[in-house]
């Protein structure tokens, strides 16, 4: 008769203990015999015998248990493995001293050979039937379908699915998540905080514009931590190319347009300056404040031109930047007249205080004035008449932060959740301020392609503080010059966008 799986713990207990037992008679007996035959004192004899006997009792009640522990282990995990029915309860030993003994490795493999060898349920012809149906529906949906266990390792996927297979032969994800929100980080925060979570997302390509077969996808993610079996998480990939092919066709011809009007602005904006300059003499002051303004519509209208072209550009997952040691001091510089005509045309208090001696940042000069640019235009644009707008810079760990605090209207929670989307722009904002709904998305990108972050804290009716991080200039210095300053090898470990590459399957 074949022995429960579930009984081999105890049973091998119960040898153990025997011969543990007969172990101690045995040496005990030995141990008397030879003081007998030292000695006819029989009194003097069992009292020395008492001793080892002690002592034999006190090994077994001590060593016995973690004896058997690794075998009880092995037990548990094998049967919960079998499918068999038992009340035993699975073992879990991370963190405990089986990790070092090689313990947990064992059950590893028992695990790993159990997903790969696991024998198929004994289905009944009908069943068997349903199952082919099944299996051959997934693989003709025209959504892909994804399945991940719980090391986030593919284990099934169908052909819709956007997967690709590398000279190995193993399958992986093949999509491109914005590191701000991407699939790995969701999964993980998802595991920690609860057993059930799941989230979508949009415009997810698998390859980039102009590559052979690119698809664009929107996402959707189904965590579930407390499932038995070994699937964890499902992506399902509905294809929208067509969809997103269009947009991304006007925003082409928006592109184009924004660049056409560059030229013409750029020149109108020259003039200005020059005819200013020219007739400053005979200009009266309403005169003078006219030009003012007439300047500061100029450099907002090619603020627009340059934060839609950027934008085309991050779309399509082209904003490739070459970063250099710079000074964010000297930065804000390059902008300080512009931004100080700003403020004082819409009569607003600027405080400035960037210390020149914070440590130098890996930067691209043009791109990061526009990110302190757009910011303080918001901190000007949203604050009282009168109102101050403070920009501090100081050092946060690896990054210099910096931060933009206005004093103005602020927002609510419901606002400050779509800052950084694009177009976005609240209803009560879009009534009484002009804007793109461009400037924060395009501030995020920038940002996030130099390896940094951008937030925001805001509280209705008090004010909001915009920061945005970037790294000091040393502690990306060697991955800057091994890939000769491309912004490449500082967004692929945790900016911009990156493909899950560790997901596979052999």
């Amino acid at each position: 008769m074949a022995i429960r799986l579930a009984d081999y713990s105890k049973n091998h207990a119960r040898r153990v203990r025997i011969m543990w037992f007969a172990l101690i008679i045995f040496t005990t007996a030995i141990f008397g015999c030879m003081l007998y035959i030292a000695s006819n004192d029989v009194a003097a004899s069992l009292l020395l015998s008492i001793p080892p006997f002690v002592l034999q009792v006190l090994t077994l009640i001590l060593i016995l248990p973690n004896a058997l522990a690794p075998v009880d282990i092995l037990s548990r995990a094998v049967t919960h493995v079998s499918g068999q029915a038992s009340d035993l309860v699975p073992p879990n030993i991370n963190g405990t001293r089986h990790e070092k003994t090689g313990l947990k490795d064992m059950l590893d493999v028992i695990y790993r050979l159990a997903t790969n060898l696991r024998p198929e349920p004994n289905l009944s012809d009908q069943d068997k039937e349903q199952q082919k149906i099944m299996t051959s529906l997934l693989e003709e949906l025209p959504i892909g379908v994804i399945a991940l266990n719980s090391k986030q390792e593919l284990v099934y996927a169908n052909k819709a699915a956007p997967t690709i297979v590398d000279e190995n032969g193993h399958e992986s994800i093949q999509l491109m998540f914005d590191s701000g929100d991407n699939f790995e980080d969701w999964v993980r925060k998802a595991s920690e905080r609860s057993i059930s979570e799941s989230k979508s997302w949009t415009h997810i390509q698998n390859l980039l514009p102009g590559e052979k077969n690119r698809k664009v996808y929107d996402i959707f993610g189904q965590y579930n931590g407390n499932d038995a079996s070994t699937i964890e998480t499902i992506l399902i990939a509905l294809d929208r190319t067509d969809h997103y092919t269009q947009s991304e066709d006007d925003m082409d011809f928006i592109s184009l347009a924004a660049h056409e009007l560059r030229g013409p602005i750029t020149v109108i904006h020259g003039y200005l300056d020059v005819l200013q300059d020219e007739l400053q003499q005979a200009l009266k002051p309403d005169q003078i404040a006219l030009f003012e303004r007439l300047k500061v519509s100029a450099a907002r209208l090619t603020g627009y031109i340059n934060n839609i072209l950027n934008v085309a550009r991050y779309d399509r997952r082209h904003l490739r930047l070459s970063l250099r040691e710079d000074k964010l001091s000297d930065i804000y510089r390059m902008i300080e007249p512009d931004i100080a005509l700003r403020a004082s045309t819409q009569n607003r208090l600027l405080q400035v205080n960037i210390p020149g001696d914070l440590p130098t940042i890996a930067a691209d000069r043009a791109s990061l004035s526009e990110v302190l640019a757009n910011l303080i235009d918001n901190a000007l644009k949203y604050s009282h008449e009168g109102g101050l707008v403070q920009v501090t810079a100081a050092v946060d760990g690896d990054y210099v932060k910096c931060s933009v605090q206005d004093h103005g209207m602020g927002m609510p929670a419901s606002v400050v959740s779509g800052l950084f989307t694009k177009f976005y722009r609240s209803h009560r904002t879009s009534q009484n301020f002009s804007g793109t709904g461009l400037g924060l998305y395009i501030s995020k990108a920038i940002t996030e392609s130099h390896g940094g972050s951008i937030g925001v804290r805001s509280k209705e009716g008090e004010g909001s503080v915009f920061t945005f991080a970037v790294p000091i200039y040393s502690t990306v210095a060697d991955k800057l010059l091994a890939s000769n300053n491309s912004n490449v090898s500082i967004i692929s470990n945790g900016g911009g966008w990156i493909k899950n590459h560790a997901m596979y399957k052999g």
